[in-house]
């Protein structure tokens, strides 16, 4: 491995400390955020949340992590214009198709506003521009400036939230601050980064053709898989507000978010720092194992305390940060503190399949993974079973998962 172990670290702290500063103001308003809005509201927020995480990842089809390994400025400026493009066509179709089907008074966006239907497409395409420009700092190494772009979207989420919502605006203020909040990450991050311009028109030129052409792989399989993972992600939330009602979807909502902390504080920061390195040590030594070894080590010794702590002591800590009547999403923390221990360790190291060129690997995994989660919440189940089913078999997942991402890194997973 050619990056020595302190330059490691060193980069791994510049990311970490965006993400601590991007996260620590919200972690510290949502105590404040849980008991200004009911269950049922943060229910309903976070399945907006969740159409639009889904629908950002198609509105960039996934080109953006081609970026990492593809530092020409040319070819950046391209990726960009091609973003843009689909991000807006996409965003566009998907705010029609909303409206549309709110119209029809569809079951599944019954229970969404007007305002969450309106504003799912300009949610996505916020998202997905972010996304872009933040992966363009990822393949120049400004860690730094990515991180403080971070830190304004994410206090300006959080504060803006918290007013809105000290001013009576309701369910409305979590979506409205939401929105204010990527806004003003996004103008961070063009006058930190200062990123290629991302102009283009209604139909794609001979070039941007091309670019899609010779990053196939990213739209065909890596873009199917990531909008799978994504949309597992999302699952358990959608068919637990459809099948027992927005107060559940609340408390699994606070869960997920509870959960997820670590991954976003710790484990993308690494993940950050391992782009760069895996890339490197697979284009120059044909594998990038050393490199793979480091950050599992890593990664295990910065999961193990966290989840030991919620596996025994989330009921009551969830009841005493959240309030009483959050207790129950502290139970289901229990259930699922095991499966995100995996998370933490997997989730970044899965970026092998994109450095290795088996993003098809990826995508069959990700098929099971949907089906398994599917299948575990359409039974007639209680909600306790339900996420003790889908603790488990995610679990046994994420097992074969690093198994075949350790192969990976050796060059050694047959191509599928």
């Amino acid at each position: 491995m050619n990056l020595a172990l302190p330059t490691f670290w060193k980069h791994v702290l510049t990311v970490l400390s965006g993400a601590l500063g991007a996260q620590a103001l919200p972690l510290l308003m949502a105590p404040l955020i849980t008991r200004m809005c009911t269950p049922a509201q943060l229910g309903a927020f976070s399945v907006w949340f969740g159409i639009v995480a889904v629908v950002a990842i198609g509105a960039t089809l996934r080109l953006e992590a081609a970026m990492v390994l593809d530092h020409a400025g040319q070819h950046q400026r391209t990726c960009f214009r091609v973003v843009a493009w689909s991000a807006t066509v996409i965003a566009i179709g998907v705010t029609v198709t909303a409206i549309g089907g709110r119209a029809l008074d569809l079951p599944f966006l019954r229970q969404l506003s007007w305002l969450a239907i309106l504003t799912i497409g300009l949610g996505a395409w916020l998202t997905a521009t972010m996304q872009t420009t933040l992966a363009y700092a990822t393949s120049h190494n400004a860690f730094g400036n990515a991180a403080r772009a971070k830190v304004w979207g994410a206090s300006t989420i959080a504060l803006g939230q918290v007013g809105l919502l000290y001013c009576g605006a309701g369910g409305a203020a979590l979506i409205t601050g939401h929105l204010l909040g990527l806004c003003a990450g996004l103008v961070a991050a063009h006058l930190l980064l200062s990123p290629p311009s991302a102009a283009t028109g209604w139909r794609l030129d001979g070039e941007q053709r091309r670019y899609l052409r010779r990053h196939e792989k990213f739209w065909r399989f890596s873009l199917p898989s990531n909008l799978l993972n994504v949309a597992v992600g999302q699952l358990p939330l959608f068919l637990i507000g459809f099948r027992h009602g927005a107060v559940a979807a609340g408390l699994f909502a606070l869960t997920q978010r509870v959960l997820a902390a670590p991954v976003a504080l710790l484990a993308s920061s690494v993940l950050e720092v391992f782009k760069r390195q895996s890339a490197h040590d697979f284009q120059t030594l044909g594998n990038c194992a050393q490199a793979y070894r480091y950050t599992f080590k890593a990664l295990l010794l910065l999961a193990l305390g966290p989840s030991v702590a919620l596996f025994l002591f989330s009921p009551s800590l969830f009841a005493w940060v959240f309030g009483e009547p959050w207790r129950a999403a502290g139970e289901l923390a229990r259930i699922l503190a095991p499966l995100y221990f995996l998370n933490f360790i997997a989730s970044p190291l899965s970026y092998v399949f994109f450095v290795t060129g088996k993003q098809k690997a990826d995508l069959v995994w990700q098929v099971a993974l949907f089906a398994m989660t599917a299948g575990v919440f359409l039974l007639p189940m209680s909600l306790h079973d339900s996420v003790l089913w889908y603790a488990i078999g995610y679990s046994l997942l994420y097992l074969v998962y690093l198994h075949m991402s350790y192969q990976c890194a050796r060059n050694r997973l047959e191509a599928a």
